[in-house]
């Protein structure tokens, strides 16, 4: 942990008082998967988010950082905010983060974004591959406390018997955007 303030992004303590003292500015836009919701701090993107409806997706963000000061606001005002949100559009691969996370959570997540486009790994893949066999249900959970999905792609981990698992954003969604990896996989070599 003695790196964790720019290892680990946002502090415990920041976190655990629901963000107070931050400043967060978000915006939603449309994308394949319904509506995108990215927001960000000045140190990196805090959440990004897929749902069915702004009003949800804007109510979640409220409740996860209820102290926070949070802005709604326009990509062409906000440079950097436009950039990250074309980025998670596009291909979401090194973006600056601040999440609040444990150093187990941010081995997992690492691990995560080592999963080349179109494969996939089951949760004891995972485990093992981060020196923790035995910790297959805290894998589980560290992909499930994933804050910014597609850019730390938890959608590619399924179970051991190759059935998807869960997906915090709704499995319909994890299953088109491994059918869609996928696809790109096969015309990246064809």
């Amino acid at each position: 942990y003695e790196k964790s303030s720019t290892r680990l992004g946002m502090t415990p303590a920041t976190y655990g008082r629901g963000g107070r003292g931050m400043r967060i500015i978000y915006t939603v836009a449309d994308c394949s998967l319904g509506r995108l919701l990215v927001a960000a701090t000045q140190r990196g993107v805090c959440s990004v988010a897929l749902g069915d409806s702004d009003a949800d997706l804007e109510r979640s963000l409220l409740a996860e950082y209820p102290n926070a000061s949070i802005d709604k606001k326009d990509t062409v005002i906000s440079p950097s905010l436009n950039l990250w949100l074309n980025t998670v559009l596009a291909e979401p691969l090194d973006l600056p983060l601040d999440l609040q996370a444990t150093a187990f959570q941010w081995r997992v997540w690492e691990e995560l974004r080592r999963i080349p486009l179109g494969e996939t790994r089951s949760y004891q893949d995972i485990a093992k591959a981060i020196g923790k066999p035995k910790a297959v249900r805290a894998v589980a959970s560290a992909c499930a406390g994933n804050h910014v999905a597609l850019v730390i792609p938890c959608h590619r981990v399924i179970r051991e018997d190759q059935s998807l698992g869960g997906y915090r954003w709704g499995l319909e969604r994890k299953r088109t955007l491994l059918k869609r990896e996928q696809e790109r996989k096969r015309a990246a070599a064809g």
